[in-house]
């Protein structure tokens, strides 16, 4: 911000201003006669951002925010952008900002819009003007270094800003053309202003290994170092402890005690033991590492894990949320080793009906670790020869799976509904490059333990219920009615006839009638899209997916603070305490471990399509088979079935007709031939353009030329007289892995050489 910009809203902000014209401002200002039109250009510039309003009179005030609506921005690479004001859900909510109305808004600033144009139509959007940013998203960015006559810039990864950031003189920290750069913004570009920064740190060479990796960690500003103090406490907390010192605890070192866990996995939160007495009920014991223990309330590593809220698993390297002291070692349930826990202990009736509950702190020694596959084994051959497993492990793994199918029955049973998604995972060589992908997989072995965390997570949360204590809670709230009823019209197109969308059961009844139908992708995505995302929250609210009134996180304190949270009630409880339950700090750290949550999965999401589409710089031209999984007036978003990425065939690229969007049943229709192209449409495609710093992929149907790509792209075509309104982007897509089937491990992809720790499922 320049100097004549800073004295004029300072001056238009002090208490004691009174409109006045321009040149009344220059001469209280003593504006110099040749600095004027200097001044003058910059303060039009101020007015052109809606930072100045201007009265009919030219006199000049600051903008009121006063009736302005408050919403997210996202800038278009062309400079438009569209606002999505808070608790909107629909697209045609959203408020179209002009390029030169944005200002220097940058893409997910938080900002106040105020309407100039209200939609002359149906399908159309308001028009406003953004006059403040209330919170900037981020001033870190990540880029590629470039110089040119005498000067140095960033281009911004993305889309975020579509012109290069000025950097000031040539190498600074030493970086070189090509180089991937850590920046700072100083100065956002706005339409009158070219944006400026300075560089943070040079991240590495383009295409180096471990550079995309450390680029995605530094845009999405997740912290990878741990500070020495909470580094040096976890190493003391390691020499106070000792495996024989079971004070206060339940002892259960001679209980039959198991894990089940992927092959790769580092750090254990949860064991499992299990008996049925002669009237064949159930006694459940759900043991997850006692976290609270070693973590205490104000410590430096507690102040690192709530800042961190969870761990990140990115495809080639974890990012725990705690000291790695204690995530896979002092905390984690390692086999043969005494470690602490926190115990649920599950009644059930021969008909999987929960008779109580109880909850201690305890102390268990796993008997045997079990990977999945493992597991997996001896549940299809209990008769079969299993090296290292005594028949006692044997027996209870069986029943481990006889009562967790019972228990998965009756959550269905109650309206819990399960999306069957196929997840594609990739497969890194050792310098971290994509070298293939594979279906994952989610048989009995996970369900069982995706149960039995289900389980022990609705009976932590009932207890504190019951006991009036605060905690995060983990909540999916019902959808949107209107988005029930675009789901139902869209399965009534397929032929899936559906009068009740509410009722859970009718869903859930299309869901089972699309299984191994060609529309089954269809339906499944269709219903994901049209659910809302999981959230943490203090208020009692329902878990929509899973049918579940009371539901928290309590099996996975090393990788999430919510269920750190969650064992700190738990345990003052135990100890005849009155839990702390102040509810404006619960909802702030609930919006705070949301927002954390977030980033994580984002941030994974990232880093896996630029490995992806790094690997499709190489295989222009390539065929491969693609699901439509959005449609838009402009094209059909698709993802691969062979690699877990998103691309989009522009509609320009469909020369065989003219495409119009019919958006209740989700399709592109040819005007003239009828052809039709539709959400979860299986289709043949080839690889047009790939551009990996601006993440975007171009296909085209696989009897396309090549040559149509991006880059040459005309307008969308429109029949004579159309008008070309301006068109919000995609918005984010709604769902949430909660509604996939219940909790579950983030488990790995395939092992390979370059992955440094375990990938668990979300639970």
């Amino acid at each position: 911000m320049s100097r004549y910009t800073e004295l004029v809203l300072k001056l238009v902000a002090e208490p004691s201003y009174k409109p006045r014209t321009l040149k009344s401002i220059s001469k209280q200002l003593k504006i110099e006669p040749d600095d004027y039109p200097t001044f003058r250009a910059e303060i039009k510039g101020l007015i052109r951002e809606g930072k100045l309003d201007v009265a009919r009179d030219k006199s000049l005030s600051k903008a009121e925010t006063a009736g302005a609506i408050i919403g997210l921005f996202r800038r278009s690479a062309k400079g438009f952008g569209f606002v999505r004001p808070h608790g909107a859900n629909v697209k045609g909510d959203q408020i179209y900002i002009p390029a030169d109305a944005a200002g220097d808004a940058s893409s997910g600033d938080e900002v106040a819009v105020k309407i100039t144009k209200k939609a002359r139509g149906e399908g159309m959007n308001d028009e406003g003007r953004v006059i403040q940013i209330v919170a900037r998203a981020s001033r870190g960015f990540v880029g590629t270094y470039r110089e040119e006559a005498g000067s140095a810039f960033v281009k911004v990864d993305g889309t975020t800003f579509n012109d290069p950031i000025y950097v000031g003189d040539p190498g600074a920290k030493g970086a070189k053309p090509g180089d991937k750069v850590a920046l700072e913004i100083v100065r956002y570009p706005s339409p009158s202003t070219p944006g400026e920064g300075v560089v943070t740190e040079i991240l590495g060479e383009r295409g180096a290994p471990g550079v995309d990796t450390l680029t995605v960690i530094r845009a999405f500003n997740i912290p990878d170092v741990f500070p020495d103090s909470a580094l040096d406490q976890a190493r003391e907390l390691a020499k106070g402890f000792h495996e024989d010192d079971v004070a206060g605890r339940e002892d259960l070192r001679e209980v039959l005690t198991v894990t089940i866990d992927p092959a790769t996995a580092r750090d254990f939160d949860d064991a499992i033991s299990l008996s049925r007495d002669e009237k064949g009920y159930w006694s459940l014991g759900v043991h997850i590492a006692d976290v609270s223990h070693f973590v205490r309330p104000g410590s430096e590593i507690d102040d690192v894990a709530r800042k961190r809220g969870t761990s990140v698993y990115l495809p080639d390297r974890v990012i725990p949320m705690l000291p790695e002291v204690l995530s896979n070692s002092l905390a984690s349930l390692q086999a043969h080793h005494t470690r602490y826990t926190v115990s649920a202990f599950l009644e059930y009736d021969a008909d999987g009906v929960r008779t109580s509950k109880r909850f201690a702190r305890t102390a268990i020694k796993v008997d045997h670790r079990f990977t999945y596959e493992q597991a997996y084994a001896v549940m299809r051959d209990p008769q079969g020869v299993h090296e290292g497993v005594s028949p006692e492990v044997v027996k209870m793994v069986v029943e481990m799976l006889e009562l967790a199918m019972i228990l998965r029955r009756r959550r269905f049973a109650r309206g819990a509904l399960e999306l069957s998604l196929p997840e594609v995972e990739i497969e890194l060589d050792d310098l971290g490059k994509v070298s293939g992908a594979h279906l994952a997989v989610n048989d009995e072995s996970h369900q069982v333990i995706e149960d039995f965390m289900l389980a022990a997570n609705e009976a932590a949360a009932s207890h504190l219920t019951e006991n009036h204590a605060g905690f995060l809670r983990r909540v999916h709230p019902d959808p949107e009615p209107t988005k029930l009823a675009e789901f139902a019209e869209f399965a009534r197109s397929l032929e899936f006839q559906i009068d009740l969308p509410q009722s859970r059961f009718e869903l859930q009844r299309v869901l089972d009638e699309s299984k191994g139908k060609p529309e089954e992708y269809a339906i499944h995505y269709g219903l994901l899209r049209s659910l809302k995302q999981a959230v943490y929250t203090p208020e009692q609210e329902t878990h929509y997916a899973l049918a579940s009134d009371d539901y928290c996180h309590f099996t996975s304190p090393i990788r999430r603070y919510p269920d750190l949270q969650v064992h700190r009630q738990i345990t003052a409880l135990l100890e005849g305490k009155k839990p702390r339950s102040n509810l404006d700090e619960l909802a702030m750290l609930a919006e705070h471990c949301t927002r954390t949550e977030r980033r994580a999965e984002t941030a994974e999401r990232e880093l896996i399509r630029v490995k992806l589409l790094t690997h499709l710089e190489g295989r222009i031209g390539e065929a491969f088979h693609a699901i439509v999984v959005g449609v838009e007036d402009f094209g059909l978003f698709c993802r691969l079935v062979e690699l877990p990425v998103e691309g989009l065939i522009h509609v320009t690229s469909l020369a065989d007709d003219y495409y119009y969007l019919e958006a209740g049943t989700h399709t592109l229709i040819g005007r003239r031939a009828g052809t039709r192209h539709r959400l979860g449409d299986r289709i043949e495609v080839r690889v047009a353009h790939v551009d990996v710093d601006r993440r975007e992929l171009d296909l085209v149907l696989a009897d396309t030329p090549v040559s149509r790509t991006r880059s040459g792209r005309n307008p969308a075509r429109r029949l004579p007289g159309e008008p070309a309104p301006p068109r919000p982007e995609r918005a984010p897509r709604e769902g949430d892995g909660d509604a996939r089937g219940g909790p579950r491990k983030k488990r790995p992809a395939k092992p390979t050489k370059a992955r440094k720790s375990p990938k668990k499922r979300k639970s």
